[in-house]
């Protein structure tokens, strides 16, 4: 078996977190689904009936930049900020 590199695999798929949000009263949960699967109906985790509906997921990768000034108002403005302003003028 020259050239044959095998992997092994810690899950059984490489599968995405979604999240979804109830529409009755703003829960989200988080569900582990295949892409193809991403936008099914999702299942009440808590049997109480409600719809939920997929929304967008965002994160934040921190490469090791300390954040650089706080503007106060709970907004830490960093290198990695989305606000689009320079380091400590965001105003947020």
């Amino acid at each position: 078996m020259q050239g044959v590199i095998r992997v092994r695999r810690r899950y059984a798929a490489w599968m995405p977190i979604y999240e979804y949000e109830s529409i009755e009263d703003g829960e989200v949960v988080e569900i582990l689904r295949s892409m193809k699967d991403a936008d099914l109906p999702v299942d009440d985790p808590a049997g109480k009936g409600r719809r939920f509906r997929r929304r967008l997921s965002v994160f934040g990768v921190n490469a090791g930049a300390a954040p650089v000034a706080s503007s106060g108002g709970g907004h830490v403005h960093s290198s990695g900020c989305g606000c689009g302003r320079t380091p400590g003028s965001c105003g947020n």
